[in-house]
């Protein structure tokens, strides 16, 4: 029989330690959504520029960053809002922080559109599919193009059970 502890292995991650009965480390599993951050709209914007450029100082960053460009002093500010947030994480060179994202944005657009699902439709993918395919000035071919991925799933889904 195992027992599980929580613990804190860094924000924004927390996971679960099993320990065998003879007290050795059974599986460590880490879920990185249990506890990520909802971003502001400033850190969501300078979040989408990293995720664009990959990585790179913050005149890099300000460089890529679509106009009106904010003050540098506020990119610098929302980038240690975000890596207190556990989003981003720096190498230092010299006196130069280069900054990367530690958070993907497929997994926070994954995180992100769970916790809209949950909030405004109740926690079904059903209604909020439903809300969208009601929405009048749908063209044909994204219906086309939805249909054809519910489809696809339905198959995938269909041969994982067989």
């Amino acid at each position: 029989m195992q027992r599980c502890f929580k613990v804190n292995v860094g924000e924004p991650r927390r996971g679960e330690i099993s320990i065998t009965p003879d007290g050795s480390l059974g599986d460590i599993k880490i879920s990185k959504y249990l506890s990520m951050k909802e971003l502001t709209k400033a850190e969501e914007q300078v979040m989408q520029v990293i995720w664009k450029i990959g990585q790179g100082f913050a005149n890099e960053i300000m460089a890529a960053y679509p106009e009106p460009k904010p003050a540098y002093n506020t990119v610098l500010t929302t980038i240690k809002i975000l890596e207190a947030k556990g989003f981003v994480k720096h190498e230092t060179f010299c006196r130069f922080h280069r900054y990367q994202a530690i958070i993907s944005k497929e997994e926070y657009s994954k995180h992100f559109l769970g916790s809209v699902v949950e909030r405004y439709f109740n926690n079904s993918y059903l209604d909020l599919v439903s809300a969208f395919a009601k929405k009048e000035n749908f063209k044909l071919e994204e219906l086309e193009a939805l249909k054809s991925l519910i489809d696809e799933a339905i198959h995938n889904e269909k041969n994982k059970r067989a």
